[in-house]
């Protein structure tokens, strides 16, 4: 990924409107800034070797540290992903994240979870996804690598877009869920597993439309910053995430 990504105006105006706004002296240009903080995501390198037509690292570095915070870009995907109207059907799964060790050289301090979870693959996190029936993503969660995946779905459940049918493999196979889908008006369609003693009936034709969420994460994880967790704070690493949920699916 040696190519240098820049921002179109088009996509410069279509989030505009959630960007903050200059307080006192007008801020650096951010088509450039933006640019060379999604350059810096989705290549993997350092800050500091950021190319310089993109300006000062620091700056890079500062204006996206400052945005996560205040949970702009997610603002941003949140807003564009709603504009979808592909949303009879969706999918949930989720994958895990290993965490470098500068990730996880960070002493937690404060009640601001860190979402990073010992498994037997060592230290990762886990992003949870919702997408449309195209492979759009729709909703983002974030939780530590032993987080169950009932737990993220019941995160979820509540946001869910009004759907008609909700698609997940046989992890999400839970009466609780269920029960939590069809009170929502949405069908599951979801396998059983091996070891019920009844059967659960399901539609395996749209079933096989579930490698969508799965070519899903593989894009995600195109983004280097992205196959690893090099963020020690969790809002920065969900803040690379939503922007680049957004730059690849929807702008």
């Amino acid at each position: 990924m040696s190519e240098r990504f820049w921002l179109s105006p088009k996509q410069l105006l279509r989030i505009g409107p959630f960007l903050p706004r200059s307080r006192g002296r007008a801020r650096v240009d951010d088509l450039r800034v933006i640019s060379g903080i999604v350059h810096v995501i989705r290549s993997g390198m350092r800050w500091c070797d950021a190319p310089l037509v993109y300006g000062s690292y620091k700056t890079l570095y500062n204006r996206f540290i400052r945005w996560s915070r205040a949970g702009v870009f997610e603002r941003i995907f949140a807003a564009i992903a709603d504009e979808s109207s592909a949303t009879e059907t969706v999918m949930i799964d989720t994958t895990h994240v290993k965490a470098h060790r500068t990730a996880a050289s960070l002493r937690k301090d404060g009640d601001e979870p860190r979402h990073l979870g010992r498994t037997k693959g060592g230290l990762n996190t886990k992003i949870h996804v919702v997408c449309e029936a195209i492979g759009r993503p729709l909703r983002l969660l974030l939780t530590a690598g032993q987080v169950s995946d009932f737990k993220g779905a019941a995160s979820l459940l509540d946001d869910l877009p009004n759907a008609q049918t909700l698609i997940a493999d046989k992890g999400y196979d839970s009466d609780w869920f269920r029960d939590g889908l069809i009170m929502r008006g949405i069908r599951p369609c979801i396998p059983g597993r091996s070891n019920r003693k009844l059967p659960i009936s399901y539609d395996k034709e749209a079933y096989r439309e579930r490698n969508r969420i799965e070519r899903l994460f593989c894009r995600l994880k195109d983004w280097r910053r992205l196959a690893i967790r090099y963020d020690r704070c969790a809002h920065a690493f969900m803040s690379a995430v939503a922007l680049a949920a957004t730059f690849i699916f929807w702008l």
